[in-house]
């Protein structure tokens, strides 16, 4: 039985130049038709589906009305057994949350929504590219909290053009001074297919990756010491708030995905949809193969990826998964911990994740 549903909705407000996933400037002409392919999907999925967590994330799932919600949601309880989900998270840009909207969400089940806030510093919001601002979101947690809302993240953006210090300690400081349920913290990287990226190689953008570490260091500091337990590299939650349905994804666990670009792993075998919009909503309701990509996932695949997501969490992974000389080595210089047969990264191995997975694996 899969437990985990991904539905992505591609549409926002405007495309944020650093962005990397699939989406695209919203269409009225495109959605009523989306939104069926996306139901459609779900039929042709529904057997075997049963979930406790479903996440929409885009693209910007906010930037749909709410009557579109209405429709969508609605249409998926209709379609998949929706008894057993613990853990229904809606992303949201601040520029789209209202308080009509939020009381619908939690009328129609979701009972967590992320909010990308990225920073609270007017000219960083600039930089990014957002659509709202440091006011605006403050305004929109405020309303969220209003609704009733009981568990809501905030996503912060450090390593920004431009940004120093003591921007990066203020955005911190105001985002812990809200009480979040949750608080992801995420370093920007320049992708491929992304204004930033283009930017970059034309050398308008400089990363200044030196301080990435000591930021990074910043925000465990001050997230741990105001309550909250990092049970991963970049997210840090309240007892108890931990996000399942990423859990699940680290944890290895099969999911379904729906709509365009979503990525399903089920039974040893992933498969990609279509990253076009169109594209994907005419193969489905027609009913022609919606697949961009689809892969046969052997043994060693599955090991490789259950270590290296593992490895990012709290929870670490078994010791005896790994070659026992390298990983005296890695303690020894204190980069993991080992304790009741499981391995973990220690402060200093957070740092310089991706080099000690490559080193164990």
């Amino acid at each position: 039985m899969v437990r985990h549903l991904y539905v992505h909705i591609p549409f926002c407000p405007k495309v944020c130049p650093y962005c990397s996933f699939y989406k695209e400037a919203s269409d009225r002409n495109k959605t009523k038709a989306f939104l069926d392919a996306v139901l459609a999907e779900s039929e042709i999925e529904a057997e075997g589906l049963a979930p406790w967590t479903i996440f929409f994330g885009g693209g910007t799932p906010s930037a749909l009305s709410t009557s579109q919600l209405q429709y969508l949601i609605g249409g998926l309880r209709e379609r998949v057994d929706f008894s057993e989900v613990q853990e229904f998270t809606l992303e949201m840009n601040p520029a789209t949350v209202s308080l009509e909207k939020a009381k619908a969400l939690l009328a129609l089940g979701v009972n967590r929504v992320s909010m990308g806030v990225q920073s609270w510093d007017e000219e960083l919001l600039k930089t990014l590219g957002r659509v709202h601002s440091g006011t605006q979101a403050r305004r929109s947690y405020e309303i969220l909290r209003e609704a009733g809302v009981p568990n809501v993240n905030l996503d912060l953006i450090f390593g920004i053009p431009g940004q120093d210090r003591g921007q990066w300690i203020e955005s911190l400081r105001q985002t812990v001074a809200l009480d979040p349920d949750h608080i992801s913290a995420y370093c920007l990287t320049y992708e491929e297919d992304t204004e930033y990226f283009e930017r970059f190689r034309r050398g308008e953008l400089v990363p200044v990756t030196e301080t990435d570490a000591d930021f990074f260091e910043v925000a465990m500091d001050t997230l741990e010491q105001a309550g909250y337990r990092q049970y991963e590299i970049s997210n840090y939650a309240k007892p108890g708030r931990e996000c399942l349905h990423n859990l699940g994804y680290w944890r290895g666990s099969d999911y379904a995905g729906f709509g365009p670009s979503a990525v399903s792993t089920r039974g040893g075998w992933r498969r990609k949809n279509l990253a076009d919009t169109e594209a994907y909503t005419q193969r489905v309701l027609t009913g022609g193969d919606r697949f961009e990509t689809l892969e046969r996932l052997d043994a060693e695949t599955l090991r490789f990826e259950s270590l290296s997501l593992g490895l990012r969490t709290r929870e670490g992974v078994p010791s005896d998964s790994f070659d026992e000389g390298r990983l005296r080595t890695l303690a020894a210089h204190g980069f993991v911990g080992i304790s009741d047969g499981r391995v973990t990264l220690t402060r200093q191995g957070r740092l310089v994740a991706d080099q000690v997975t490559t080193e164990l694996l």
